[in-house]
């Protein structure tokens, strides 16, 4: 008899803050504010990977990571501006 006991290593979402949080706190309507869903973010310990999931998934809605839409367009260019200084 064999008996499987494999188990996956923890996804990182497995521990974000947000997990059980309705998700609509997460993508609020044009113009309204961020303030509780970048709270909920703020202590989070997996707050860097849910930003680079994002980063790297090209997510343009939501906040991810504690950071909005424009905060993480604004972290890409500089991220990209900062690989171009560094090769150049």
């Amino acid at each position: 008899m064999s008996i499987d006991i494999s188990v996956e290593p923890p996804n990182w979402q497995d521990e974000a803050n947000c997990l059980g949080v309705d998700p609509d706190l997460f993508f609020p309507e044009r113009g309204a504010s961020t303030r509780e869903a970048k709270e909920v973010c703020r202590g989070c310990v997996v707050r860097l990977e849910c930003l680079e999931y994002a980063l790297a998934s090209g997510e343009k809605f939501g906040i991810w990571g504690g950071l909005s839409e424009r905060e993480r367009r604004r972290l890409r260019r500089q991220r990209a501006l900062a690989t171009r200084r560094s090769t150049a």
